[in-house]
């Protein structure tokens, strides 16, 4: 029996019958692909690039995010800025109810001062002076929340209405002959003619520097967020879906493995980084204290290094507030003072060809501004000066806010990302 198993096996591999059946052949036969003859050029030869790394999954989220902007996706936009917004009110209704305490108190102390505002009493004149100045300050608080927040894309508050308002309360000031104005808001010369006081640029500025103070405190609180980005991304080892951070940590990498040429720009990065390290408090001190469109990164740097709060925030409010906010208002006093706007609007006519052009129109709209001061309101005329700065003051309000809806889009962008992405580790 077992010569007849051989014998059979022997016949599958001649492919002879066994049994009076045929048996297939069953070798593997392999058929050239090729088309034609090669000619010895099929080779690519290196390109010497190496290889080139696969993005990952959360930098193809990231590139498809930054499409999510009003102009390239309008529709897709508007909707997850809607989505976005009733996000963050849930996230803040479930907050106040793990807070009852918190918010008990608080509803409490406002139910009281609701009551004492609305009580009549001897008390009224204090509330209601109590209230102008409360909502005065509030007011450029806020601005200057709007100008810092948004690393560079704030609205540009201090050019928008604050250095507006300085330079209207020095012609006021220099036309009316003195600073006794009917309120804080309402800059017009008083019906009731007092004697004329001495009207100086140290004046002018005693009248103006809280509401300076105070749009510069609004700045220093709109640079904590990127501080406490990075300062959350550095103790929690992740790190967040920020531009400018991931920028800061390229740099910082790039700055411990190369000694390659850097740009000024660069440069200036770095110097900045390493004295507000380095020195602490009198270096974000320095950089507060003056112009500085590379302070958002000091923020950033601050909280990746782990600087105190009171140090940072400290130095930024006495930088911003006290010492920068300050120069700027003296600034405004003296380029808009009588005979300094006088002096630079007849240079304005040495202009070749365009002098005269623009020359009019301001004076126009110094004119007509000094007629509001005294009868608080005149009968708007067409002006183009007038015309052009309105349109840019809306032109940046309109692109402030479309930078709001851009934003928070691409936060409910990244929720969606992050939930897709749980689910796919989950699902592993």
């Amino acid at each position: 029996m077992g010569k007849g198993k051989k014998r059979a096996a022997a016949a599958e591999v001649n492919g002879k019958a066994v049994n009076g059946s045929p048996v297939g052949d069953k070798a593997v036969k392999f058929q050239p692909a090729t088309t034609g003859k090669s000619n010895g050029n099929d080779y690519l030869k290196p390109s010497g690039r190496g290889m080139r790394p696969s993005p990952s999954l959360a930098t193809l989220n990231r590139l498809d995010r930054e499409k999510v902007v009003i102009w390239r996706r309008p529709l897709t936009t508007a909707w997850y800025f809607l989505m976005e917004l009733l996000c963050v009110a849930y996230e803040f209704i479930v907050s106040l109810t793990n807070h009852k305490l918190l918010v008990s108190g608080v509803t409490m102390l406002a139910g009281a001062l609701v009551l004492g505002y609305n009580l009549p009493g001897p008390h009224q004149e204090f509330v209601q002076h109590s209230e102008e100045l409360l909502l005065w300050y509030a007011y450029w608080v806020g601005l200057g929340i709007l100008s810092s927040v948004g690393f560079g894309s704030g609205l540009h508050t201090f050019v928008l209405y604050l250095a507006p308002y300085i330079a209207k309360v020095t012609m006021a000031a220099e036309d009316c002959r003195t600073l006794s104005f009917p309120s804080l808001s309402d800059i017009t010369c008083p019906e009731v003619k007092g004697p004329e006081q001495d009207i100086t640029i140290w004046a002018i500025w005693a009248f103006v520097w809280k509401a300076t103070l105070m749009w510069g405190f609004g700045t220093a609180i709109g640079e904590l967020p990127p501080y406490f980005m990075a300062r959350t991304a550095r103790l929690s080892g992740e790190e967040p879906d920020d531009e400018e951070y991931k920028e800061f940590l390229a740099d910082l990498r790039g700055n411990q493995n190369t000694k390659d040429e850097i740009t000024f720009f660069t440069k200036c990065k770095q110097i900045m980084e390493h004295t507000v390290v380095s020195a602490g408090f009198p270096g974000i001190l320095l950089f507060a204290s003056i112009p500085n469109p590379l302070f958002d990164l000091a923020g950033i740097t601050c909280g990746h290094f782990l600087v105190p709060f009171h140090v940072f925030f400290g130095a930024t409010v006495i930088g911003k507030a006290v010492v920068k906010a300050q120069l700027q208002a003296i600034f405004v006093i003296f380029l808009f003072s009588a005979h300094h706007i006088e002096a630079l609007v007849d240079q304005l006519g040495l202009i070749p060809r365009i002098g005269a052009i623009i020359q009019h129109p301001i004076k126009g709209f110094l004119d007509h501004q000094k007629k509001k001061l005294h009868h608080g309101y005149v009968e708007e005329s067409t002006n183009i000066f007038g015309m052009v700065m309105s349109s840019v003051v809306l032109l940046m309000i309109g692109w402030f806010l479309v930078s709001i809806v851009n934003s928070l889009a691409q936060n409910y962008h990244k929720r969606l990302c992050d939930k897709r992405s749980a689910q796919i580790a989950k699902s592993k």
